[in-house]
């Protein structure tokens, strides 16, 4: 095959700079959300045995990305990043201190059907409590992810509260049906789910009714007076009967979060799962956690005008006037790097200045340095302001006040 004929997978994606300056802009505000509430950080391989994952996740493991590796083992790329928590916690367990609060923010692989919004490697973002059973420990996790939304500017954000508790007796086929309630048209795309899984339909009938008139219980009633005394106004949560979701391993209280201002549905989704933690971890560990679907948050951050229209890597480029004073250049790029301004150089002694110009206004950096023999001579560089096209006159050490103004 040609090298020009080799392009991304299907369902994988390159970001260009202008794409990566988005992502790298949501994943800065995720961390510094997550680190003011008191999360920490970690981190899991990309690569874990496949037996981690089997017959953890529900009925969706023909999504796994599976394969036998060269040491014959069979192996899976990251499905999700909570399985390997669960294994994290077991291995690390006696140095481990608890309650444990977890924020996670690296890819995973799906072996979906590429279509819009949804890829086969994408980002998500994860916050976890550990070590606390009560349902004050999933409050948090809500009201930090509301927390999350409203400082990315949000004019709304409404969790979707339920508990998997509601649901006792009801089959897992049927919760699974039941969580597509919107998908599926509503009451009747439901029911005909539930028959096409097996359920005969008076039963499927009775399930639906149930969940339907079903009232918050006790752990979501506490939950939704947390998020009321955490300064959420009842706008910004409600209680939800028909949300299921479809996770094999949601116990208790359950929530999604969604942005009313977006078509693009859930944007996050949570719930407690103790069983899971001490099957995988080997350990009675209460567990509770939300994983934040990074591009949708995105997408919608997008749609509402929220990431700023200038997001620069470079707050100047310092040119080279001719390649007798390139090293007079590359200490000046230094002393201004070194006042924490972000500093290119132009790397090319002997290009037109005309040139260095044009490259710093395509790449949309604000300012532009200039030292010829006369501003050398006069121990001084030339300050361009590439949008208004002024320039100043300054010593080195004036650079930053200007720039900063």
């Amino acid at each position: 095959m040609p090298m020009t004929a080799i392009q991304t997978l299907k369902g994988f994606r390159d970001f260009l700079p202008s794409e990566a300056k988005k992502r790298n802009w949501l994943k800065t505000k995720l961390i510094d959300a997550a680190v003011r509430w008191g999360y920490e950080p970690i981190e899991t391989p990309t690569l874990e045995p496949l037996e981690l994952f089997q017959g953890q996740v529900g009925e969706d493991e023909k999504l796994f990305y599976s394969f036998e590796d060269n040491g014959g083992r069979r192996v899976a790329l990251r499905y999700d990043q909570t399985v390997p928590t669960c294994r994290y916690l077991g291995e690390h367990y006696s140095s481990i201190t608890f309650p444990f609060r977890r924020y996670q923010l690296q890819p995973v692989f799906r072996a979906e059907k590429p279509q819009k919004g949804r890829y086969r490697e994408f980002t998500q973002f994860d916050l976890d409590i550990f070590g606390v059973s009560s349902p004050l420990a999933d409050a948090e996790v809500i009201a930090a992810s509301l927390d999350i939304y409203k400082n990315l500017g949000f004019k709304q954000a409404v969790a979707l509260i339920n508990s998997r508790d509601l649901f006792q007796g009801i089959p897992y086929r049927a919760i699974v049906a039941i969580d597509k309630f919107d998908k599926v048209g509503g009451a009747d795309g439901v029911i005909k789910d539930m028959e096409n899984a097996g359920i005969p339909k008076q039963d499927a009938e009775e399930y639906l009714r149930r969940i339907v008139n079903a009232k918050a219980d006790e752990n979501c009633s506490i939950i939704m007076e947390y998020l009321k005394k955490s300064g959420f106004n009842d706008d910004w949560y409600r209680f939800e009967p028909k949300l299921a979701r479809s996770f094999s391993y949601s116990q208790g209280p359950i929530w999604e979060i969604v942005i009313p201002q977006s078509d693009i549905g859930s944007v996050g989704g949570g719930e407690r799962y103790d069983a899971l933690a001490g099957r995988i971890s080997g350990y009675p560990i209460p567990a509770t956690g939300i994983g934040i679907g990074f591009d949708r948050t995105l997408e919608a951050a997008q749609t509402a005008g929220l990431i700023p229209e200038t997001l620069q890597s470079t707050d100047v480029l310092v040119t080279v006037f001719d390649a007798s004073l390139f090293y007079t250049s590359v200490e000046v790029a230094k002393k201004i790097r070194d006042e924490g301004i972000n500093t290119q150089l132009y790397p090319q002694p002997g290009i037109k200045l005309e040139k260095q110009l044009k490259y710093a206004d395509k790449n949309n950096i604000p300012y532009v340095i200039i030292i010829g023999p006369d501003e050398l001579a006069a121990s001084v560089i030339q300050l361009k302001n590439m949008k208004t096209h002024q320039s100043d006159t300054l010593s080195v050490d004036q650079v930053k006040q200007k720039i900063l103004l």
